[in-house]
């Protein structure tokens, strides 16, 4: 757990060893961090609607801090796989894009859509479903490392987790997001984690075929995907 908050928050947790068992038990956990910044994003959220915050400029203060909390890193990874995603060659050329750093088109063009998508759906959805969305969108992390899926790259945080986490696992987490998704709200909540788990699914499944596997970058693009489809979904009506 400590390994997980270091990894996915700006908490000041160190950890000094870190090898493949210690990784594996970090991404089993992440769902619970998402749980953590989930609780704080809903009462960040309340509190600026009981002031009056008109409830867009509420859902983009949110997003904004979730970005701090966070570092980033989820964001970085979704723009970089955008890019990756989108260029031409073959797949050594792909991974050079994403690991480049900078922001291309694609890039730049899906965090805004994202992130304006993520901002406008806070505002109108209930704080049960924002911890459903943050939680979800940790689980995407379990489901990218599930057993059989390849680390695109010898080195680096996929190579590390890729494959850590057994069908069990798996399962687990995203049958708890549905029975969790059904209290928040009865229809809405399990068609957006199931929509969520789908759309995490066929993105490894297209980097492993782009890129043969998944990197650090492929699990942000994941965690914001998911928590997305939870906030949409959970926004209409």
């Amino acid at each position: 757990m400590r390994l997980a908050l270091s990894w996915l928050t700006v908490l000041p947790v160190r950890v000094d060893d870190v090898d493949r068992r210690v990784a594996r038990r970090a991404i089993t956990a992440a769902p619970l961090v998402g749980v953590l910044l989930g609780v704080v994003a809903a009462v960040v959220l309340l509190g600026l609607s009981a002031l009056g915050a008109p409830p867009l400029l509420a859902g983009l203060l949110v997003v904004g801090g979730l970005g701090l909390a966070t570092r980033g890193m989820h964001l970085d990874g979704l723009a970089d796989t955008a890019d990756g995603l989108g260029c031409y060659g073959p797949p050594e050329r792909a991974l050079a894009v994403m690991k480049d750093g900078g922001a291309g088109p694609f890039g730049v063009v899906t965090l805004i859509v994202v992130l304006g998508a993520e901002a406008v759906a806070l505002g109108g959805v209930s704080w049960g479903a924002v911890v459903l969305a943050l939680t979800a969108g940790r689980a995407a992390f379990v489901l990218c490392c599930a057993r059989g899926v390849p680390a695109a790259r010898p080195e680096g945080l996929g190579a590390l987790v890729a494959g850590s986490q057994s069908a069990g696992v798996v399962v687990a987490w995203w049958s708890a997001l549905a029975v969790a998704g059904a209290l928040v709200d009865p229809w809405r909540g399990p068609l957006g984690v199931a929509l969520a788990a789908a759309v995490v699914f066929a993105l490894v499944g297209h980097t492993r075929r782009r890129f043969g596997g998944v990197t650090g970058d492929v699990l942000g693009a994941a965690c914001e995907a998911a928590t997305l489809c939870v906030l949409v979904v959970c926004s209409f009506g």
